[in-house]
């Protein structure tokens, strides 16, 4: 399964600090708990690629003809 193919799975995702100073994402799904921790800077980075991950979904939506 890649980034383009489609999945009825569903999960769900909880990001936040932990006691020792790492920021956790943590998906929970069908059988499956994932906790993923990342030192800050790992986690800006994180961010940064959801942010421009976001930024070109907008472009490919908008090319498609119309807001969403």
């Amino acid at each position: 399964m890649g980034i383009n193919s489609e999945s009825d799975i569903s999960a769900n995702i909880q990001i936040g600090p932990t006691t020792l100073g790492m920021v956790r994402i943590y998906i929970e799904g069908e059988g499956i708990e994932l906790p993923m921790d990342f030192d800050p800077e790992e986690a800006e980075e994180i961010a940064e690629d959801i942010k421009a991950a976001a930024a070109q979904a907008r472009q490919m939506g908008s090319k498609k003809g119309g807001k969403r």
